[in-house]
Parts: structure tokens; C-alpha cells; sequence
């Protein structure tokens, strides 16, 4: 078997003990490192190793990589929940409280307090400090080089350890002399390195949020109907073909189709639908939703991997791992970033000394530019933004695959539509229905209706529904007959006695019937604009009593979505295998150019036509689908957007989902990613300054090392919070109406 044929797989490792952007690249180099592993990506923020590999690499392999560069590692199992909070959290918390409570006395001479301690017990507390409550940053020193790297650990400990050092060494230089000690300092930055460290932890955590909830949102256990009754069994031992039981306010546990009862649910964790969604027979229903007002029965079509909510777990947790290209310059960064600083602090050591400053004073000066080095906040500028980002996107119903496409996706500047079930409601509907002159519209309406009520077929159903919705009479029909090729027809009327048809024009002319000139005119109107027009025929005559147009009615939101898809400088591309009346008339109500509408394209063709606008936009190309026959435009796309509602296979060919039906969510997702950008730009930006601006102050004696450890351990806390700020995102108020599955709005349930 040929290496492109081997089975591969992918696994991935909790690691622990990793501080900064050294750390990632030294896991990753070692990983890289192990034969048969073709990519591996790691993410400080979540603390998280993904590897894709041969499946002849084992996970004892992996593990022993990662532990030999000085790294704890932990397989992660497939579909596991997410590991419950660690209870050193709280540990890591009083650690801070007891090494502030330490440092406190060695600070307050310094505040212009009266209050001396003696030097032994200055010494005293500065060790216990130093070497108990700081003992972490030695042991990940001491990994660190032994791997032949460098870390934050290792450029703190060194630091620390100079200003400590340097104070013992003047208490046994200058024994009974006056003189000004630093083990505040290596206290003081061992302090708040930790607090800073526990507050980037904290915020981190937050981060995490979307993955938590949604995995919040799996039941333990289902109520099934079996031969002896209801009961309540694990999740894991439920089947397909079961028949669940929901009762009102309970969560759906499998994913299925309502077979009894009637309800409204609430999706809006899955969907982002911010209304319930009314269910009856027939409808579908998603594991982790909420059951309404009623008690329903539910036939489970998947179970486990396979739920809706497992694939909306595996998406988000997949683009949260996964590196954003902007990544790579960190990446390069990081690699030489700790050898670097170790080299600036040794020159700003031997600078101070060559131009006549004390042993004492070159000395605090290379310990400050130590530590206010520490790479943290490049290692977490990029992967904090790219799991915020992903986490409020799923939140609101969008889903990205992977966190190159959330970044590209700021870039879109034209989306090709497909029209059926994208912007269309994707299913016929009657969009006119009108009487011959001297014929009561309404009973000609429930004329139709009673025709067509027999029938299952979809413009049948149509009639129906627009007689319904019109308070038309329910007449009766009897003695039904098909005609192949024509259409249906039926004895309607309270006596029986009228024999109406229902059929295509090709039968009216057939029969000869008498058609008034101006519902013949008004016919041709209906079909240029891509309507479908049958004729309500009464046979007896025979004459035409009504014409009835179909055609495929259009999103409520769609026009407001490419509305503000041009406000945002992206035009909207409208590419069909439908008719050219029809799609020319869907633009002009949505507002899309006559030039940027393509009509009567193949599945085959479409591909071609978004590789046209590739070559002619300067800026990235998306394709907005549903269908199989989306699919290849969807893979030919700088980024493929599928809907929900739409095939397994469009789905699996784009970079982004959208979970409800909603155009009005691809201007969303283009804004999250452009917010997102910003953000990681934003990171970047304060990580870097930090250093380009701390460095050089500290090696010119103006950053004392209390105050650099102080900057560096706010430098990762603000990088945090400013990615934090992606969750207070919101769609913008009237860009969206919810709608049900077919595409009507949706009510509220009294």
C-alpha cells in the first residue's frame, strides 16, 4: 500500500506544564519528530495536542514524545466529555493568596512604611517564597533545559533567582552594613507572575464556554416506549428505530422524527433560532433542544456520533484546535524568542558592567529584561480569539469548520447564491391564484382544493394550503382520476354534479376549453417570470375557471440579507439551474444585478462559474448552498457556506455551516470573522509592543524588575480579556426573522 493510501488517523492529547509560545513549539517540534506523524497542531489556550498521523503511530509513542520534552500528556478519547474542572484551581488560588501574604511585609518599606524587617527574616520569607511557592517555574526550567529549549519558566527562575542570589551574596559580602536587599523583588515578580498566570487561567477557562454548553446540553438518560411500557434507560443503550418519550420542559435526548403529538421546541442553543419552532407529525426533531407545552413521541433516526449535537461539537472543538494561518509568524517568533532574550539580558548584563555601573545594578537590569520577556501572551494571542470567535458563532447558529476559514472569511467580497433552499423557501407555494370574470375566487379556491386534497404531491399540496389559509370551503370530492402527462380530475359540489379538472396548459389546449383573453394574458405574464401556471378546468364546456401560478417563494430575510451584504462592501452572485424568468425575477426582489445573475447552470458548471469570479475579484470568492449539486461550487470556493437543512454531502464540502436556513446568517459569519480578525490583529499587536517597548526600557535601567513582572503578567491577562469581548457579539437587531423548517415565520405559542 502506498503512503497516500495508508490509514491515518488523528488523535489528540491533553498537555499539561505548557506556560508560553516556546512551549508549543517545542511540543510540536517533538511530535514532528516521531515517524509516521504528518501534522500536528497545538493550542496553548486549550491546553490541547492534535496530531495526524499513520495509524501504525500508537498513542504510548505520542505520549512518550511529549513526556520526554518535559511535558505531561493524556490521551483524550473520542466523544469523551470535557474533563470536569481540576481541583488545583482553587489550590492555584490560595498558592497566590499565601506568596502575597509572604511578600506583603518585604513590600511595605518600600511604600514609605516605618515597618524594617531584619535581613534573616527577610531572607526567610523571600526563600519560602522563592523556592516553595515558586518551586513550578524550576521544575519547568529544569524540562526545559533538558530538552535543549527555552520557556517562561526558565527566563523567570533565572530572573528571580539573580535578584536573590544578588541579596544574599550582599549579606555575607557586607555583614553589619547598611545596605539595600532585593528579595522584594524576586517575591514581588514570583507573586504576581503567579496571580497573573491564574487570572489568564480564569479567563481562559471562559473561553470554553460554547463547548461546555453545548455538551451541557446531552441528557444522561431517555424515556423509551417499549412492549412493557415506558422506561428509562441510559443514553448509550438507546437505538435506533426507538420510540422516545418527551414530556414539557425536558430535553430532547435523540435526534429523530416526531411520530405523536404536538409541541414547540426550543432550538435556539443548537440553531441560535431565537423563537420555539412548532413540531407536529413529520417534523424532525434535535437531541439537546427543549421540549414546549406538549408531550411528544420521537422515532430516533441517530444516536451518539451521529446526533446533530455531536457534529456541532466535533466542528467547534476541530476549528478551536486547529491554527489560524496568521499563527505561522508566532510560530516563527516563538522558535527564537527565549534564546533571544537570554542573549539581550547577558549583553544588557555585560554593557552595564563595561561602561562602570556596579555588579548590583547590571545585575537588576538583565533580571527586569528577563522577565519582562516571558512570551505569554503571543502563545495565547491567536488561539483565545479563534475560540471566542468560533464559540459566539456557534452560539448564534454558525458553524466553522476550521479556524483557516474563520480567518479567511474576513476577506469575502462576493457570495454566489444558489436560489432553491437558499434563498428560496425551496419548496412550491401558490403565488397567484386567479378567477375567470363572473367566477367567485373563493369557491373556485375550494373547488381546486377539493381536486387536489387527494393527491400527495407537492403542488397539490400547495392548493391546499393557500385554500386554507384563505378560508376557503371544505368541499368534497368524489370519483378521482389521474390523467398521465395532464393532471387530475374529480365530481366536486355539494351535490356531486360538477366534474372539474385540474391540469397543465398542454391539456387546456387539448380540450379545446374556452379561456377568457385577459387569464390568458395574465398566464403568459406569470410564466415569463418563472412561475409555473396549471388552470382549474370545468370539464363540462369545456371552460377555464382559474388559473393557479406556482413558483418558489423567497426567504423572508433574504433581501435584508443582501442588503447588508452590500453594506458591507460584498456583492451578492446569484448562480441557478433554474429557468432564466425565474431567476431574474428572484434578483429583482432581492435586489441582486441583472450581470450577476446566472441561470440554467449544471451542477458541473457551477464550479466553473465560481472559478470565473475567482479569477475576476480581488478578494475571496464564497458559494452559499444546499444541494448535492451545490457540492462541487461549494469545494471550488474560497470558502463554502452550506445550510443546515441541506445535504450530508454540501455540508461536509464547506468550511462553514449555518444551522438554520437563514441567509441572513452568511453576512453574520462574515462579521464574526472580520471581528475576529481584528481581535488576533489587536493580540498581536499588545504582545508584541509589550516586548519591543519593555525590553529595550528594561535594559536601559528604567523597568524595575517588580514593575516588569507586573507588565508581563498583564500583558497576558488584557490579551485574554480583549479576545473575552468577542462573546458580547449579537446579529444585528432585524437582520433576521426566525422561520420554521419550510420557511414561515415562526409565532410565539400563546
Amino acid at each position: 500500500m502506498s503512503s497516500a493510501e495508508a490509514p491515518s488517523k488523528t488523535a489528540e492529547f491533553a498537555v499539561g506544564g505548557m506556560t508560553c509560545a516556546s512551549c508549543v513549539a517545542r511540543v510540536e517540534k517533538v511530535l514532528t519528530r516521531v515517524p509516521g506523524v504528518e501534522r500536528v497542531s497545538v493550542n496553548l489556550a486549550t491546553e490541547k495536542a492534535t496530531v495526524h498521523a499513520s495509524a501504525s503511530v500508537s498513542d504510548e509513542q505520542l505520549v512518550a514524545a511529549i513526556t520526554k520534552a518535559g511535558y505531561e500528556a493524556t490521551p483524550i478519547q473520542p466523544e469523551a466529555p470535557p474533563a470536569a474542572p481540576s481541583p488545583t484551581r482553587n489550590g492555584e488560588l490560595v498558592a497566590v493568596i499565601v506568596s502575597a501574604l509572604i511578600t506583603l511585609p518585604l513590600v511595605l518599606p518600600m511604600l514609605g512604611s516605618a515597618f524594617e524587617l531584619n535581613m534573616w527574616v527577610q531572607l526567610a520569607l523571600a526563600s519560602v517564597v522563592q523556592f516553595v511557592l515558586g518551586a513550578r517555574f524550576y521544575v519547568g526550567a529544569w524540562h526545559a533545559v533538558r530538552a535543549r529549549a527555552g520557556n517562561m519558566d526558565l527566563l523567570v527562575a533565572l530572573g528571580t533567582s539573580a535578584a536573590w542570589g544578588l541579596s544574599v551574596y550582599q549579606m555575607f559580602a557586607h555583614p553589619g552594613d547598611a545596605m539595600h536587599l532585593y528579595f522584594e523583588a524576586s517575591a514581588v515578580v514570583i507573586t504576581l507572575v503567579r496571580f497573573g498566570k491564574w487570572l489568564e487561567a480564569r479567563a481562559k477557562r471562559q473561553t470554553t464556554d460554547a463547548i461546555r454548553a453545548l455538551n451541557a446540553l446531552r441528557p444522561d438518560r431517555a424515556r423509551v416506549r417499549g412492549a412493557s411500557g415506558e422506561r428509562e434507560i441510559p443514553l448509550a443503550e438507546v437505538r435506533i428505530g426507538d420510540i422516545a418519550i418527551v414530556r414539557p420542559g425536558e430535553r430532547v435526548p435523540v435526534d429523530g422524527v416526531v411520530r405523536e403529538g404536538r409541541t414547540h421546541i426550543d432550538e435556539s442553543l443548537i440553531t441560535g433560532e431565537s423563537l420555539p419552532v412548532a413540531k407536529e407529525p413529520g417534523a424532525r426533531a434535535t437531541a439537546g433542544s427543549i421540549n414546549g407545552e406538549g408531550v411528544i413521541s420521537i422515532e430516533t433516526m441517530a444516536i451518539g456520533a451521529e446526533t446533530t449535537l455531536a457534529r456541532i461539537i466535533r466542528l467547534v472543538e476541530s476549528a478551536q484546535a486547529e491554527k489560524a494561518p496568521i499563527q505561522r509568524l508566532v510560530d516563527r517568533v516563538s522558535a527564537v524568542f527565549v534564546p533571544a532574550i537570554l542573549a539581550i539580558a547577558l549583553m544588557t548584563l555585560i554593557g552595564w558592567l563595561v561602561h562602570g555601573a556596579g555588579a548590583e545594578t547590571a545585575l537588576l537590569n538583565a533580571v527586569a529584561v528577563l522577565v519582562i520577556a516571558c512570551p505569554c501572551a503571543l502563545g495565547l494571542a491567536t488561539p483565545t480569539a479563534i475560540m471566542a470567535g468560533t464559540g459566539v458563532a456557534a452560539r448564534h447558529g454558525v458553524l466553522i469548520k476550521d479556524a483557516g476559514a474563520l480567518e479567511l472569511a474576513h476577506r469575502i467580497k462576493v457570495v454566489a447564491f444558489d436560489k432553491t433552499g437558499t434563498l428560496t423557501v425551496g419548496r412550491p407555494t401558490v403565488t397567484a391564484f386567479e378567477a375567470a370574470p363572473g367566477v367567485d375566487r373563493t369557491q373556485a379556491l375550494g373547488f381546486a382544493a377539493a381536486v387536489q386534497r387527494m393527491s400527495d404531491h407537492p403542488l397539490a399540496r400547495a392548493v391546499v394550503a393557500a385554500a386554507d389559509e384563505a378560508g376557503a370551503p371544505r368541499l368534497e370530492a368524489s370519483e378521482a382520476r389521474a390523467v398521465a402527462g395532464r393532471g387530475v380530475e374529480a365530481n366536486v359540489a355539494p351535490d356531486g354534479a360538477n366534474r372539474l379538472a385540474i391540469g397543465s396548459g398542454r391539456w387546456l389546449d387539448e380540450l379545446n376549453a374556452d379561456v377568457p383573453l385577459a387569464l390568458a394574458a395574465r398566464a403568459r405574464e406569470l410564466e415569463a417570470k418563472g412561475n409555473t401556471v396549471s388552470w382549474l378546468i370545468a370539464m363540462e364546456g369545456p371552460r377555464a375557471l382559474a388559473l393557479i401560478a406556482f413558483g418558489d417563494t423567497v426567504k423572508p430575510t433574504a433581501r435584508a440579507a443582501v442588503e447588508r451584504l452590500a453594506s458591507m462592501g460584498v456583492r451578492s452572485v446569484l448562480v441557478t439551474g433554474d429557468n432564466a424568468g425565474s431567476a431574474a425575477s428572484v434578483a429583482a426582489a432581492l435586489g441582486i444585478a441583472p450581470g450577476d445573475v446566472h441561470a440554467q447552470v449544471l451542477p458541473e458548471d457551477k464550479a466553473r462559474v465560481i472559478a470565473q469570479l475567482k479569477t475576476t475579484t480581488d478578494g475571496v470568492v464564497a458559494m452559499a448552498g444546499d444541494g448535492i449539486n451545490d457540492a462541487p461550487a461549494l469545494a471550488a470556493a474560497d470558502i463554502g457556506i452550506a445550510m443546515a437543512s441541506g445535504t450530508d454531502v454540501a455540508i461536509e464540502a464547506a468550511g462553514i455551516t449555518l444551522m438554520r436556513g437563514d441567509p441572513a446568517l452568511v453576512a453574520d459569519a462574515i462579521d464574526i470573522s472580520r471581528r475576529t480578525y481584528r481581535k488576533i490583529q489587536q493580540n498581536l499587536f499588545w504582545a508584541f509592543a509589550y516586548n519591543l517597548i519593555g525590553i529595550p526600557l528594561a535594559a536601559f535601567g528604567l523597568l524595575d524588575p517588580m514593575f516588569a513582572g507586573a507588565a508581563m503578567a498583564f500583558s497576558s491577562v488584557s490579551v485574554v480579556t480583549n479576545a473575552l469581548l468577542l462573546r458580547t457579539w449579537h446579529a444585528q437587531a432585524g437582520s433576521a426573522v426566525a422561520e420554521d423548517r419550510t420557511g414561515r415565520p415562526i409565532t410565539r405559542p400563546a
